[in-house]
This record gives C-alpha cells, sequence and structure tokens, in this order.
C-alpha cells in the first residue's frame, strides 16, 4: 500500500508540473551566474606580461519569447561584473588590474518537451551573440597610467536544465559559453589582446506569463 501510495503521489506530481512552452509564451529568469574566464587569458606587451582574470558572480535576470512551441529567443542582462587582472612577467613580478563590465547576450534557443524525462524536467540549447562592454579599467602601475579594454562581440552558446514545480515556474540551471575578446592599450597604445572567453555558470527561478 505504501508502495502504491508513493507511485500515486508521484504520478500527480508529474501531472501537475508539466512546464509545457506554447507559442506566444513569455518567461523571465532571476538568479546568479558565475562568470568563469578560460585559464589561458593570454600575453601582452608582445608577449612579455601573461594575463590572469578572476571569476566573479553577480544577480543576472533573462527574459525569453517564445514565437513558436517550445522555440524562443532570450535576452540576458546582469548588473557589472567585476574582474581582478594580475599580470606577470617572466621573472614573476606582478602588476594588478581591474575591469567591470555587462555581457547583455541574446539567444535563439529550442527547449525539448515530450521526452517523458523524470519529473518532466526540460533541457534546453540555444546560440546567440555575446555583447560585452567594459568600464572603469584600472591599473596600478603609478600615476597618469590608463589602461583601457575595447568591447567585445562574440558567439555565445548555452545549456540548461528547467525542474518544473509548478504548472509555471520552474528551477533552472545552465550553462555558457561566450566568446569574449578584447583589445587593450595603455596610454593610448596598443598593447595586445585579453582573452577571457569564459564559461558562465547558473541558478534561476523561472516564470512563465
Amino acid at each position: 500500500m505504501k508502495l502504491q501510495s508513493l507511485v500515486l503521489v508521484a504520478a500527480a506530481f508529474t501531472m501537475t508540473t508539466a512546464f509545457a512552452v506554447p507559442a506566444g509564451t513569455w518567461s523571465v529568469a532571476a538568479g546568479a551566474h558565475m562568470v568563469n574566464p578560460k585559464s589561458d587569458n593570454g600575453t601582452l606587451a608582445d608577449g612579455t606580461l601573461s594575463v590572469e582574470v578572476d571569476d566573479d558572480i553577480r544577480p543576472t535576470i533573462s527574459g525569453e519569447y517564445f514565437f513558436a512551441d517550445n522555440v524562443g529567443v532570450e535576452l540576458l542582462a546582469a548588473i557589472p561584473f567585476h574582474h581582478d587582472i594580475t599580470l606577470t612577467d617572466a621573472d614573476g613580478n606582478k602588476i594588478d588590474a581591474k575591469t567591470q563590465h555587462l555581457p547583455p547576450t541574446l539567444s535563439l534557443q529550442y527547449h525539448f518537451d515530450g521526452y517523458d524525462l523524470p519529473m518532466n524536467v526540460k533541457p534546453f540549447v540555444g546560440v546567440g551573440i555575446n555583447y560585452t562592454t567594459f568600464f572603469k579599467e584600472r591599473i596600478y602601475l603609478g600615476n597618469g597610467n590608463d589602461l583601457e579594454l575595447d568591447d567585445s562581440v562574440g558567439v555565445a552558446g548555452h545549456v540548461g536544465l528547467d525542474i518544473p514545480f509548478a504548472p509555471t515556474e520552474a528551477f533552472r540551471i545552465d550553462a555558457r559559453y561566450m566568446d569574449i575578446k578584447t583589445d587593450a592599450s595603455l596610454n593610448g597604445n596598443d598593447i595586445g589582446e585579453v582573452d577571457i572567453s569564459p564559461w558562465v555558470y547558473g541558478v534561476a527561478f523561472v516564470k512563465q506569463f
């Protein structure tokens, strides 16, 4: 009897938490993401300085419009991410720098449905374009030195999983790859390219309208 009751409860839960996404639906996802730059961020000053960019976590929000069943266009936004930058020469001497950036990302996404996965979880995949703008750059190299990082445009990939707990609500886990490369200049002189190209990991609460 206990086993039968558990099966009935599980079946009822599955039936009431379907997360179908019909055309014309809007969804909003609010959560947080960690920008995790690739381990080798390039070199500057003719290869004399190696670059290391650290991680950061910030609140994010995204909106998605489904123009066809299970097919949507999503825009990701966030408050500015903050990154410490370490430049290291061949002798191990270090120069500290920092920047802030905003990485709005527009993606075309497909949400898989009808695969009878446990708890009606909904995987999705997406591909799109990322635009990253850098600001408040600073380098700790004495007074009067001005570091600038150019804006970046690149492709972005997205994979994730929505875990529904109500007919129009779900918990989301996701990961994105963003192609972010920025030309760096010091006092107006080009000193090379910083290759950030991070994986971006996140969790969010999703609500359909």
